[in-house]
């Protein structure tokens, strides 16, 4: 988390460059005009808009009053986080509670003297709202756009990622051609098919560094489907930005 807050009456707000962090704002009271790359709507309660990194937008009330709570984040992770609840680019969805999303309320609540250490527990909150988020939001009724369409293809990835995954096996999973299934995968998971499985692979190579930390580099990256070390580390290197053994020293693993 880097910014968390709330207006009971959200000003306009014009950023021509964006804004550098993703950012969530929950919409309690009131409605808004939000423009995001000269495409405009109304957001009013029960709704929530997403901001990507550097995307052009602005908002602006219509109402009286508009109470908006909001909370900036960025991480290695997060973009990842909202593929995974059907956020893949910047824009509205509507919830299906009528309340304050529990973490982003326990998010503004305020601060302890220890500062690092309520931001450090923010960022815990915000890692749970964003991994139960898809639970809260409403599901597309566009099944062209929705993530439930390839769920067949995304669970097969997960039930074999240990084993060799071409492009061509994940097609025939629904049965299309291994065009069309990178077409919808862009549209809808943001990067082509292979690219996920190698991020998938890599989150779950983190997991067997934690369930098990004396397990051998090689060990591990037969468990996650890799042919061998050097290009599970290439490929490790390249999703997160370091090594598996500077991610294993960085955690206390070893």
């Amino acid at each position: 988390m880097t910014t968390v807050g709330y207006w009971d009456h959200q000003t306009e707000t014009v950023r021509p460059a964006g804004f550098p962090d993703y950012q969530m704002h929950q919409v309690l009271d009131g409605k808004g005009e939000l423009t995001i790359d000269g495409r405009s709507c109304i957001v009013g309660p029960g709704e929530v808009f997403f901001l990507y990194p550097d995307v052009p937008h602005s908002y602006s009330p219509i109402s009286s009053q508009w109470q908006v709570a909001w909370v900036s984040f960025n991480g290695r992770e997060s973009e990842l986080m909202l593929q995974y609840a059907g956020i893949g680019e910047s824009g509205p969805n509507r919830l299906n509670i009528n309340r304050l999303l529990p973490a982003l309320e326990y998010m503004l609540e305020p601060t302890a003297a220890d500062e690092q250490a309520a931001n450090f527990e923010r960022s815990k909150q915000l890692y749970s709202m964003l991994i139960d988020l898809k639970q809260h939001l409403v599901s597309s009724s566009h099944p062209d756009t929705d993530r439930d369409r390839l769920k067949p293809v995304l669970d097969y990835i997960e039930r074999h990622l240990q084993d060799p995954l071409t492009l061509n096996d994940l097609a025939g999973v629904i049965d299309v051609s291994p065009q069309y299934l990178c077409r919808i995968f862009q549209q809808i998971v943001r990067m082509r098919p292979i690219e996920y499985v190698n991020q998938q692979r890599v989150n779950r190579s983190k997991q067997l560094m934690f369930h098990d930390p004396e397990k051998r580099m090689y060990e591990i990256a037969k468990r996650v489907g890799f042919e061998n070390a050097s290009y599970f580390c290439s490929v490790f290197r390249r999703k997160t930005g370091m090594s598996p053994e500077s991610f294993k020293r960085l955690h206390g693993l070893g």
